[in-house]
């Protein structure tokens, strides 16, 4: 095994202690064996050629290899390269960390259904991509996405959405949250130095916020939504999610959805919208987006993640005309998914598949919702459930006086994994013993155990003097 180093950067005799030119040789290869940089087997170069490279006499070289060669550090036979020899001593390797086992009642927030990935429909998408697609457009794709794609997605969501969007005000990027990070850094680059966003709210739009440098002003959410009464003055953009609020999940009342739009132009601002879960629909349809009714003040954001799955890691983004360029400009680095992807999701789209897969998840987890109720309601009876009429998760109160950090905890300790409302709060506030109920991940089977654990949690859990708020 030869092994080719850079002789003369790695034995930096300068560096040995002082003594004799043979032995400050002998302890560099020493060092460096003993490291590693000198793997067990290899070569070390001809008497020669080393003396060359390090500007020394040979004497100097044969004298050092002797050294080791005593030591036992190199081994050389007449006729044969001087090899290494030296090995450390074996240490017990400490076993790699193991990934956590997914929990058996996965009932976490933001999680989609992961068993039922299209895989034969996805597979059969790229493959058709991959074998229809010209060479010249298997680049990059360019600012804003595949133009291809972009077409797709203007569509869908003009059809399905009530939007109006041009397919050049499409961007798409990886996921809702890089979409709203490039909204995000458009307004920062633009002279907005806030943004409002719901309290309690999505993490992931905090997140984006902070990372474009951008200040978070939390905006109370009642039963009819985000509170737009609420707004400051002087501020001139905000986040919502109308279609599902990602917590409590209401739906943004009709007059609020009008007061919105009225604040947006009154201040000269922009509104982010996140088409939060608004695939799933059950009590009642869900309202078109905001952006349909004032496209010159949305900017309409969302992603796959929750109808295929995050694996797929495409987001979209529909801006007004006049903030498409600076979304695309507020660009560091190559955001895009790659190029194969892109059409592949068109293909998908293209063909109808992704329609039919739509309307067989809705009939899934309508079934899902409709079990969870039943077993909530033979199990807890009493406790109130909102949000449950879109979207993929429900909000569970809890008696007065309970912990919810605590009952949190609890489960997860039984294999229950869940978050809690006020968990959700930008700002504290008075506390509303609650828990997030998103049903998407968890098997049929299992549906009924789920809700038994819970319950007996539930009651297990002694209630603490009101006011007093623990974090699990």
């Amino acid at each position: 095994m030869g092994v080719d180093l850079a002789w003369e950067t790695m034995l930096d005799l300068s560096a040995t202690p002082p003594g004799p030119l043979h032995l400050r040789l002998a302890a560099a290869l020493r060092t460096a064996i003993k490291i590693g940089r000198i793997p067990y087997g290899a070569a070390v170069p001809p008497s020669r050629t080393l003396a060359d490279d390090l500007r020394v006499s040979r004497w100097t070289v044969t004298r050092a290899y002797g050294q080791l060669i005593t030591e036992g550090y190199l081994s050389g036979r007449t006729g044969s390269a001087t090899r290494v020899s030296w090995t450390a001593p074996a240490v017990p390797e400490a076993p790699a960390p193991a990934s956590p086992a997914p929990a058996r009642y996965d009932l976490s927030l933001g999680q989609p259904d992961l068993r039922a990935f299209p895989r034969r429909l996805w597979v059969n998408a790229m493959r058709a991509a991959a074998e229809t697609t010209p060479f010249d457009q298997l680049n990059h794709s360019g600012s804003g996405g595949h133009p291809r794609l972009r077409a797709v997605i203007a569509e869908h969501l003009n059809r399905s959405r009530g939007g109006v969007v041009h397919p050049g005000a499409v961007g798409i990027y990886a996921g809702a949250g890089q979409s709203l990070l490039q909204v995000c850094r458009a307004l920062r680059a633009n002279g907005h130095t806030a943004i409002g966003v719901e309290d309690p709210g999505s993490e992931r739009h905090w997140q984006a916020a902070r990372a474009a440098g951008l200040d978070l002003v939390p905006v109370p959410v009642d039963q009819d939504g985000l509170v737009v009464a609420a707004l400051p003055a002087g501020l001139r953009a905000v986040c919502v999610s109308p279609a599902h609020h990602p917590a409590t999940g209401v739906v943004l009342a009709s007059s609020r959805r009008d007061e919105l739009i009225e604040w947006a132009r009154a201040v000269d601002g922009l509104i982010a919208e996140d088409d939060y879960d608004a695939e799933f629909s059950y009590g009642r349809t869900v309202p078109a987006a905001l952006q349909g009714r004032a496209p010159d003040r949305v900017a309409l954001l969302g992603s796959m993640s929750r109808s295929l799955g995050p694996a797929v890691g495409i987001g979209w983004l529909a801006a007004p005309q006049r903030w498409t360029d600076r979304v695309r400009a507020a660009q560091e680095i190559e955001l895009h998914p790659p190029a194969l992807n892109q059409l592949a999701l068109a293909q998908l789209m293209e063909s109808g598949d992704y329609d039919r897969h739509l309307r067989a998840a809705r009939r899934r987890f309508r079934a899902r919702r409709a079990a969870l109720l039943a077993a909530l309601g033979r199990a807890l009876p009493g406790l109130p459930v909102s949000g449950a009429e879109a979207g993929l998760h429900l909000l569970l109160d809890l008696p007065p006086g309970t912990d919810a950090a605590a009952v949190t905890a609890e489960v997860r300790r039984r294999d229950l994994q869940l978050c809690y409302l006020d968990d959700m709060r930008l700002t504290p506030g008075p506390p509303r013993p609650a828990l997030l109920l998103c049903y998407a991940n968890l098997k049929d089977s299992l549906i009924d155990e789920a809700v038994d654990v819970l319950a007996a949690t539930i009651h297990a859990t002694r209630p603490v003097t009101a006011g007093r708020r623990t974090r699990g």
